[in-house]
């Protein structure tokens, strides 16, 4: 019997990279976005979902279990990029940022666990960030996020192993996508004290995306863990030197580790 899985934001970017492999491995994929254009694309099944709501969530979820009777692989992929002086993003755009991608998560993850329970397994994949192991200036709320998203991973993983119920945390690096169109920036305020500072880190954060891996490589390692009998919590994918920064920042002293990010944004 072919898998079910459901990877949500994949009309674009690293979530449509992930279920359209996913499809070519023969999984009977689900992806979401809040508007789809179509039912079906590229052998994956589209539904209408918006993380931010929690009818929503669950008419989905019950939608694709009464089509299939289970679901046995969720990748949370959904998520929104933030940027800006952490004293000068507005608040509501961060709670906003929040809603999306940290209480999203946990509502799909939610209204999926009830059944995951029933079959007696299944296995959660969080789409976080290496940004999640580090808090990096101009994206603070992004790191925050993120890593709150991890961290609450490692909770439910102690309280879903008794009911035979995997998840884990994959923390891309920086892959070629659209995520910068649609990242909410707070806007460059040329009397702010802030304004180079952000404004070349801006300019780093693109230049980083355009120069970013192939999204196929994160979709690859998705479906390598997906054959894990006993995946650990955390998995990096990405540029080699990105994915050795989280090393480098659980091995290097803490003001060194800071010292290496001050040069790199030339702060």
């Amino acid at each position: 019997m072919p898998k079910i899985v459901l990877v949500t934001g994949a009309s674009s970017g690293l979530g449509q990279s992930i279920a359209e492999y996913l499809a070519s491995k023969d999984f009977i994929v689900y992806g979401t976005s809040r508007n789809p254009k179509q039912n079906k694309k590229n052998s994956v099944f589209f539904k209408s979902l918006d993380v931010r709501s929690q009818d929503s969530v669950q008419k989905c979820v019950e939608d694709i279990i009464s089509e299939n009777g289970h679901i046995d692989i969720l990748v949370n992929n959904a998520g929104v990029g933030i940027t800006g002086p952490i004293e000068e993003v507005i608040i509501e755009q961060a709670q906003a940022h929040f809603d999306t991608n940290f209480f999203g998560p946990i509502r799909v993850i939610n209204a999926i666990l009830p059944f995951m329970r029933k079959q007696k397994k299944g296995m959660i994949i969080n789409i976080t960030s290496i940004a999640a192991h580090m808090g990096l200036p101009y994206r603070g709320f992004y790191s925050a996020s993120k890593g709150a998203l991890a961290r609450l991973t490692e909770s439910y993983r102690m309280e879903l192993k008794p009911f035979n119920i995997k998840i884990m945390n994959l923390a891309p690096g920086d892959f070629a996508t659209n995520i910068a169109q649609g990242r909410y920036h707070s806007p460059l305020k040329e009397n702010s004290p802030y304004y180079e500072n952000y404004k070349f880190s801006l300019d780093l954060m693109d230049q980083d995306v355009d120069k970013g891996e192939d999204p196929i490589k994160l979709a690859k390692k998705v479906y390598r863990l997906i054959q894990k009998s006993d995946p650990k919590v955390n998995y990096t994918s990405g540029a080699f030197l990105q994915c050795f920064s989280v090393t480098l920042k659980r091995l290097l002293p803490e003001k060194l580790f800071e010292k290496i990010l001050l040069k790199h944004y030339k702060l």
